[in-house]
């Protein structure tokens, strides 16, 4: 009995060091709450490399929310192998999705959308109709 005391001693300081490491990762793997998110809409890319636009909320937290989304559709024609991008409006697919809730893990990367940008004028045209 009277050696066992180190040994439980030692894994309980184990413990405490992983999980103290396992919170100092995953805030490195978290964005602050206090980040300001200074236009109206955000481009969110996600790692599989799709690409959103909408009002991005709960930033900061492991399940942020994209609402009003967008997307970009790209067709080409066949026959002349022109490029034609358009702007698509997310919740007329088959299932109507009103909002996306985002893994935080899976977001590469987040830029503000410029009211002046190509994208921000043709969200703001999209509203009107």
């Amino acid at each position: 009995m009277r050696g066992r005391g180190l040994p439980v001693l030692l894994g309980v300081i184990a413990v405490a060091l992983v999980v103290g490491m396992g919170a100092t990762v995953y805030r490195s793997f978290t964005v602050p709450a206090s980040t300001e998110l200074k236009t109206p809409y955000q481009a969110v890319v996600l790692t599989n490399g799709q690409a959103y636009f909408g009002r991005l909320e709960k930033l900061g937290t492991a399940y942020p929310i994209l609402t009003d989304v967008y997307y970009v559709q790209t067709q080409v024609n066949q026959d002349t192998k022109q490029v034609t991008n358009t702007l698509v409006k997310r919740g007329k697919e088959l299932h109507g999705p009103g909002v996306m809730v985002l893994n935080a893990q899976h977001i590469l990367f987040i830029e503000s959308v410029s009211p002046d940008s190509t994208i921000g004028k043709l969200i703001e045209e999209a509203k009107k109709k």
